[in-house]
């Protein structure tokens, strides 16, 4: 029997290309796509890797309801003297 997991995950854009994907609710779980479907891709295939792992070690998989904390990204100016 299968069952649905749902996970946050952040796209960031890299300046030189690409997209760097975290999942916050699973540390360590970090990927890259040239492409936002690649990198979407990417992420689902590390996702399943990582939860595959738990189980098999007998751990739960976290459940995302749950978190009730969410990342906040927020852009910061900071200045500078030159």
């Amino acid at each position: 029997m299968q069952k649905e997991y749902v996970f946050d995950v952040v796209f960031e854009p890299l300046e030189e290309g690409g997209y760097l994907v975290i999942v916050p609710l699973l540390p360590g779980v970090i990927t890259y796509g040239e492409s936002p479907g690649e990198a979407k891709q990417m992420a689902t295939d590390a996702i399943r890797c990582h939860c595959e792992g738990l189980l098999k070690d007998g751990e739960p998989i976290p459940d995302n309801i749950n978190v009730t904390l969410k990342p906040r990204i927020e852009r910061l100016t900071v200045a500078l003297q030159s």
